[in-house]
């Protein structure tokens, strides 16, 4: 026995599949009698009599529905079977002009390289990028921190969980935030930092937060203001990406990174 739940969920179902609430209940209805008048499909689902038979139309040029011409006329559905073949086979034939036209519209003209840096804000979105970009490192991981709150428990927890194949070079500003990361990264080669403008800004200026280069080919640049503003990052991936090659630069001639030809 077809429950009351079964017959709204079917119709709900089909509306997914573009038909509207009367043409669904309709069709839902005529599966249960076979076959029906308009009084019939109308007392059986609650649609108008009227509107019945505007959506059997709807449903007859779908290719679902049946009229016998008959006085009163009878309208019958289509088994289920059918009904989905026909569902499928229009959606195929959708999805193709979609792609056709999605195809056409690609090859209008080349879509311009746009500038892969990207801005966030906020310490936990910066340090989930961090950690990820740690993560993925493959050779190289180079880390400078304008200060010992920028070196916190997640970002170590990523250092000291990267894989042996990969060098660490880690840098702060004094030679105490030096030792702090001796004693928390043990793995890691220690630097004092010979950029010394990442110690503060200039005139209450914002100054650098962290300075991340992984595998010398993504790099991310974070910065802190006097204001309680929190913590704003760029990030840029690439080897010829702006940002990236600065931070090579940066790191080159005031940090331990070495330039190779």
């Amino acid at each position: 026995m077809t429950t009351p739940d079964a017959i709204v969920e079917a119709a709900e179902a089909l509306r997914q599949f573009g038909l509207r609430e009367y043409e669904s209940k309709c069709f839902v209805g005529l599966l249960q009698l076979s076959t029906g008048t308009a009084k019939e499909i109308s007392q059986i689902t609650d649609v108008p009599r009227t509107r019945v038979y505007d959506a059997v139309r709807v449903l007859e040029a779908r290719e679902l529905v049946t009229i016998q011409h008959s006085s009163p006329k009878r309208f019958r559905a289509v088994p289920p079977e059918e009904a989905i073949r026909t569902f499928r086979e229009r959606y195929e034939r959708e999805l193709e002009r979609l792609a056709a036209s999605l195809d056409r519209v690609a090859d209008v003209e080349e879509i311009p390289n746009l500038p892969d840096v990207w801005t966030m804000t906020g310490e936990n979105r910066i340090e989930d990028r961090i950690r990820q970009l740690i993560d993925e490192a493959m050779s190289e991981v180079v880390l400078v921190v304008g200060d010992g709150m920028f070196l916190s428990e997640a970002v170590v927890e990523a250092l000291t969980d990267v894989h042996d194949g990969v060098s660490l070079l880690i840098g702060g500003t004094d030679e105490s935030l030096q030792h702090r990361i001796r004693s928390e990264v043990p793995r890691a080669e220690t630097f004092v930092s010979g950029l010394e403008w990442l110690a503060g800004g200039y005139g209450g200026e914002r100054s650098i937060g962290r300075l991340l280069l992984i595998d010398r080919s993504a790099a991310l640049v974070s910065t802190v203001g006097a204001a309680a503003d929190g913590e704003h990052a760029m990030f840029g991936a690439g080897s010829e990406n702006g940002l990236v090659v600065v931070t090579r630069q940066l790191l080159a001639r005031d940090g331990p990174l070495t330039l190779t030809t």
